[in-house]
């Protein structure tokens, strides 16, 4: 347990940034989710929207340090070949 005050703040900080990054992951794979449904459905319009919304919470996730950079631009990436397979 933390001793000084300055450490009982840290860990406050460490519990309220904690709950943060939490809501905006879930919030990055609910978005990406939606588009591997909309993908799976067959549905490349639908897909196209979805990707439209995740991309940017990959991006904003990234870029607060939750995910790689390269990761996010590896999804999108991944995201947007199959969706461009798709409309084919």
């Amino acid at each position: 347990m933390a001793n000084t005050k300055s450490a009982k703040k840290a860990a406050r900080r460490a519990i309220k940034r904690t709950a943060v990054n939490k809501n905006r992951r879930g919030a990055m794979r609910t978005a990406v989710r939606k588009v591997e449904d909309a993908i799976a459905t067959g549905d490349a319009v639908k897909a196209a929207e979805a990707l439209k919304v995740a991309e940017p919470k990959l991006a904003r996730t990234a870029q607060k340090g939750l995910v790689h950079k390269n990761t996010a631009a590896r999804k999108v990436s991944r995201l947007t070949a199959r969706i461009r397979k798709l409309a084919k």
